[in-house]
């Protein structure tokens, strides 16, 4: 895994979130060099399928929640973020 990545996957979804938000500000105005705003876009894409995946996983942890009898919830399996 590479520098970068590495440095994504440690981030948690409201990090990474954050930072995209940051990335498409920048290039919605206009005012970075083209090579520049071609690295800017290419880490967003993967910030994106970075949130993309934390989503995932928490959508599955919901789906594994056990419901006893009179509703409430009994346990739930931990989410796998890898």
């Amino acid at each position: 895994m590479t520098t970068e990545a590495t440095d994504i996957a440690g981030l948690s979804f409201e990090e990474a979130l954050a930072e995209l938000e940051k990335i498409v500000a920048g290039l919605e105005s206009g005012q970075a060099p083209l090579e520049q705003s071609i690295s800017m876009y290419e880490r967003g894409a993967r910030l994106k399928a970075h949130c993309e995946s934390r989503l995932e996983a928490a959508r599955l942890r919901v789906e594994k929640i056990v419901v006893g009898q009179g509703g409430e919830a009994k346990a739930a399996e931990p989410a796998d973020f890898s």
